[in-house]
C-alpha cells in the first residue's frame, strides 16, 4: 500500500479513529489507578505505566494476526478486566508506615495489566482496519499515545473533585468487560445462542454488581 495513496490515508485516519476511541477505556483506567498519587508522582506513574502498556501493545500487535484465531482470548481479557474494575472502587489505605512507593507501583502494575487486558479489544479492531499493515498500526499508535496520557491526567484530576466519577469509571470497565465476553467468537456465541437477551443482561449484571459494591463499601 502506496503510503501517498488516498488509500493508506483514509485507513491511517481510521486507525487513529480507533486508537482514541478505543482509548478512552484505557484512559479512564489510568486515571483511576493513579487518582490517589500526588500530582508529581501521578505524572511519573502515568508515563511509566503507560510505556509499559505500549511496550506490551506492540508485542501483541506483532502478533495480531494469530490473536484473531485463537478461541476464549478476548473472553479471559474480559475476565482479568472486571476485578479490576472492583479493585479501583476501594477507597485509599493510609498506612503511616508504608513507604510510598508502594502506591506508585501499585498504581504502574494496574495500568500496565489492565491495558494488557484491554488492549486486545484495541488490537483486533485496529488489525482488521490496517489490513495487515503493520506500519499502519504503529503510525496511529504513535500519534494516539500522547491523547491517551493526556486524557487519564484530565481524568484523575476531575476524579479528585467529584467521587461519583470513580463509581462511572468502574462501571465503563465492567461494561468493556461484559463487551470482551460477548465479542469472543466461541463464549459470545455461546452466551448469545442459550441465554436470552445476553447481549444486554452480560453488561446490566456486571454494571449492577459495581453499583452494589460502591453501595456496601460506601455504607
Amino acid at each position: 500500500m502506496d503510503i501517498f495513496s488516498s488509500q493508506f490515508l483514509i485507513a491511517l485516519v481510521s486507525i487513529i479513529v480507533l486508537d482514541i476511541v478505543l482509548g478512552g477505556d484505557n484512559a479512564v483506567v489510568i486515571g483511576m489507578a493513579s487518582r490517589h498519587l500526588p500530582t508529581v508522582v501521578r505524572k511519573k506513574a502515568i508515563y511509566i505505566g503507560t510505556a509499559g502498556a505500549v511496550i506490551i501493545r506492540i508485542l501483541m500487535t506483532l502478533v495480531a494476526t494469530y490473536l484473531l484465531a485463537i478461541p476464549y482470548l478476548q473472553a479471559l481479557g474480559g475476565i482479568v478486566l472486571l476485578p479490576i474494575a472492583f479493585k479501583l472502587l476501594k477507597p485509599q489505605e493510609t498506612n503511616a508506615d508504608a513507604p510510598a512507593a508502594t502506591s506508585f507501583t501499585s498504581a504502574v502494575k494496574t495500568i500496565i495489566i489492565a491495558d494488557a487486558a484491554m488492549g486486545i479489544d484495541n488490537i483486533l479492531a485496529i488489525a482488521g482496519a490496517a489490513h495487515g499493515n503493520l506500519s499502519l498500526v504503529f503510525i496511529g499508535l504513535a500519534i494516539s499515545i500522547p491523547i491517551v496520557i493526556w486524557g487519564s491526567q484530565c481524568i484523575a484530576n476531575l476524579m479528585d473533585r467529584f467521587s461519583w466519577l470513580v463509581t462511572g469509571g468502574a462501571a465503563i470497565l465492567a461494561y468493556t468487560s461484559a463487551s470482551m465476553i460477548l465479542h469472543d467468537k466461541i463464549i459470545g456465541s455461546l452466551l448469545q445462542q442459550y441465554i436470552p437477551f445476553s447481549s444486554y443482561l452480560l453488561p446490566l449484571l456486571f454494571i449492577g454488581a459495581i453499583l452494589v459494591y460502591q453501595r456496601k463499601i460506601s455504607s
